[in-house]
């Protein structure tokens, strides 16, 4: 009896806390839900959770990055063992943040590397966790059980991977290795494979150790992997959804692993003080404190001071200290926490026999300035205390400043976040836009010199304010922006693009052709130029070349997606263009196909007065190949088409060229002349010229052919004779 409660009492505990909280938060049981919500109410209301999900770094994702820099550097014999990481890596680290300040084109590799780490960063702690429940319940996996388990891990990493970087990147902070799409699939797909024959292999062989219920923390934390990684992946693979890559860093997502990281950090601190062979207390309220004020410390003041000293954009500044202490936190915590070191696996797993021989400590210069900091003495207090109010004071500052920026529609609180910190491109571009609505024109200009003038290398404040310039007709000032630009990104196919459209307003032909062929050799899948240049080609008489250049234009935007098209009428019209050039320089097939591509794009988008415009053009070029019937059923279409739209001015030119056709093609004078005269009824109730100066002639010509009373006799009957004229055919 006595035997089987003491079995009872030496089985391992599996539990960190207690059950509840060890699968919500330690094994991450809420994902689904936070999720859900996160995804429902972020869409609904962006400006709440932005301001939430930033109020929730100060208390999750901030003392998060504290806790490792508390780990590595609270201690003396760990700063020591760690000096590579602790010192050198460290050091880099914040050289890499100096340059980076100045030198711009760091940070989209810097902030590529953070975004692509993250996810890797959440595997290798939710693997840790998920080898430390097993080995707390029982488990003593030998290397094949490890190394498939492992290898799930990996999978669902890679298939992530391979979505973040598949075909072109949408954000220019991030740089997309381009995997084509279909061999990105394909490899997901077999990745997908991969992983359930991992999963099955290695569970099995665990659960015949513990049993399935005793692996319910790893099981947990298992299926947490598959939220956070697999199901994006797998949404994007069934409904072609694009992963975006800032949410693994950012959002709900970024919450729940900070907080994971600091239910077992915690934990981890609490052994080792209690733990500890000169009896230290455990004060969870004074460590909270200390990752708190510590991880304000680390992310609120780099900005403000770089921006205030440097005149440094805020937002460029957030994002390089984000990234960087980010990468510093990965490297760090990759470095100290390891289950095969003794200390950790004695605190960490509850093997009791190694924790008092771990806990020994050495005192250096470092431990002595630790103590003094949290010593009694009076100059020791002040600084704390001194620090404390300090960093909760600029902490919700910031906060404050944050809040007011995203009030897009006050302009009052935009004005109020522009005064505690207005080197801030971002909030600039919001201020300017609001006084854009105001009528404010001069203070609209004004903050979009300024978000420019804070972060040059934007290119949203960039074309912004080059927008903005054109719309106000200030070409010369809006040249003089693309040549400012140019010297920061000679190489920027769009800069080249909008340089050329100026030069071309200033009447430099020859300059913006040559911007627009060389933005078209620096980036090949631009479509605008190819656009530009066959309208000043068609301008200049040539034709050929112009039809050539709408065919490429007209190719590009086949290619992109319905929402990223210009609108159905525009292209309908440069279809319509392409097809006079090609009629124009002798290509008479090629022009037909063209106008018949314009009608049936605008049958297709119910603008039947374009699609007029295309009958009446083909007609015009069948009637010329002499296929009279084709011309004829042509143009009877098209007077339907303008009878229905209402057109007056289309249907009196319309009946004019119709009249015109059926002259010409030796129908009987009367049908002609009643066609002409219907034109020049429409044009006289327009009380305006519409149609040719010969009309008058050539209508004279035919009144004369069919002598005054006939003439008056159509005139009587036109609406009979028109019906006639409507249905002859050839």
């Amino acid at each position: 009896m006595h035997q089987s409660r003491a079995s009872r009492t030496e089985q391992p505990q599996p539990w960190i806390y207690n059950p509840w909280l060890d699968l919500i938060v330690g094994c991450g049981a809420w994902s689904a839900p936070l999720l859900l919500v996160s995804y429902v109410s972020l869409s609904a209301s962006t400006r709440i959770w932005s301001v939430a999900f930033y109020a929730l770094a100060l208390f999750f994702n901030y003392p998060h990055y504290m806790a490792t820099l508390y780990r590595a550097y609270h201690r003396s014999e760990e700063f020591e063992k760690y000096k590579v990481f602790t010192v050198h890596i460290t050091a880099l680290v914040v050289l890499t943040l100096f340059l980076a300040h100045f030198w711009a084109r760091l940070l989209p590799w810097i902030f590529t590397i953070y975004l692509t780490w993250s996810p890797w960063h959440y595997s290798g702690q939710n693997y840790g966790l998920f080898m430390m429940f097993a080995r707390r319940a029982g488990a003593d996996a030998d290397k094949k059980t490890r190394g498939a388990l492992y290898g799930a891990f990996v999978v669902s990493y890679l298939v992530l991977f391979l979505s973040f970087h598949s075909g072109p990147s949408s954000d220019p902070l991030f740089l997309s290795l381009k995997i084509p799409p279909i061999v990105s699939r394909t490899e997901q797909i077999v990745l997908l494979v991969a992983f359930v024959v991992l999963c099955v292999y290695g569970f099995r062989r665990l659960a015949r150790q513990t049993g399935w219920r005793r692996l319910t923390p790893s099981l947990t934390l298992f299926s947490s992997q598959i939220l956070w990684f697999l199901v994006p992946a797998g949404v994007s693979l069934i409904k072609g959804l694009e992963v975006p890559q800032t949410r693994y860093s950012t959002g709900i997502l970024a919450v729940m692993h900070s907080a994971q990281y600091l239910w077992i950090t915690s934990y981890y601190a609490r052994r080792e003080a209690t733990s500890d062979t000169q009896s230290r207390t455990w004060r969870p309220l004074a460590y909270f404190g200390v990752l708190i004020l510590g991880g304000i410390a680390l992310f609120v003041p780099g900005p403000w001071l770089a921006s205030r000293a440097f005149h440094h954009d805020f937002t460029a500044s957030f994002l390089i200290f984000t990234a960087l202490i980010n990468i510093h936190h990965f490297i760090l915590d990759g470095a100290i926490w390891k289950l095969r070191d003794g200390r950790i696996a004695a605190l960490l797993l509850n093997s009791r026999g190694h924790v008092a021989a771990a806990a020994s400590r050495t005192g250096d210069r470092l431990e002595v300035i630790w103590q003094w900091l949290i010593g009694n003495s009076v100059p020791s207090r002040v600084l704390r205390v001194g620090s404390v109010v300090l960093l909760l004071l600029w902490g919700t500052v910031d906060q404050a400043r944050y809040y007011l920026s995203l009030h897009s529609d006050d302009l009052r609180d935009l004005q109020r976040a522009a005064s505690l910190n207005s080197f801030d491109s971002a909030l600039q571009l919001r201020l300017a836009r609001k006084e854009v609505n105001d009528g404010d024109t001069k203070q609209a200009e004004a903050a979009l010199r300024r978000a420019v003038q804070i972060n040059p290398v934007d290119p949203v404040a960039r074309q912004t304010l080059l927008r903005f310039l054109i719309e106000q007709k200030h070409f010369d000032q809006a040249f003089t922006v693309t040549e400012e630009s140019l010297k920061y990104f000679p190489k920027d196919a769009n800069l080249l693009v909008d340089r050329g459209v100026l030069e071309a307003q200033r009447g430099d032909a020859n300059a913006a052709r040559a911007d627009w062929d060389r933005a078209l050799i620096l980036d090949p899948k631009q479509w605008l130029p190819h656009l530009y240049l066959a309208q000043e080609l068609d301008r200049e008489g040539e034709s050929r070349a112009a039809a050539t250049h709408y065919a490429m234009f007209l190719d590009r935007i086949r290619q992109q997606r319905d929402s990223d098209r210009p609108a159905a009428a525009l292209v309908i019209g440069i279809v319509m263009r392409m097809a006079d050039c090609q009629a124009r320089s002798a290509q008479p097939d090629l022009a037909i196909k063209s106008y018949q591509l314009a009608s049936k794009l605008a049958a297709q988008n119910t603008n039947p007065k374009l699609q007029s415009v295309a009958h009446l053009n083909e007609g015009e070029l069948q009637a010329k190949a002499g296929d009279t019937g084709a011309a004829l059923r042509l143009y009877q279409h098209a007077l339907q088409l303008d009878e229905m739209v209402g057109d007056d001015e289309a249907s009196s030119q319309d009946w004019f060229a119709y009249g015109r056709l059926l002259d010409q093609a030796g129908f009987p004078p009367r049908l002609a002349y009643a066609c002409m005269a219907k034109s020049e009824f429409l044009e006289h109730a327009l009380k305006r010229s519409v149609l040719p100066p010969a009309a008058d002639t050539t209508r004279k010509q035919l009144e004369d052919r069919l002598g005054a009373s006939e003439a008056a006799d159509i005139r009587q009957n036109m609406e009979a004779v028109l019906q006639e004229a409507m249905k002859v055919e050839r």
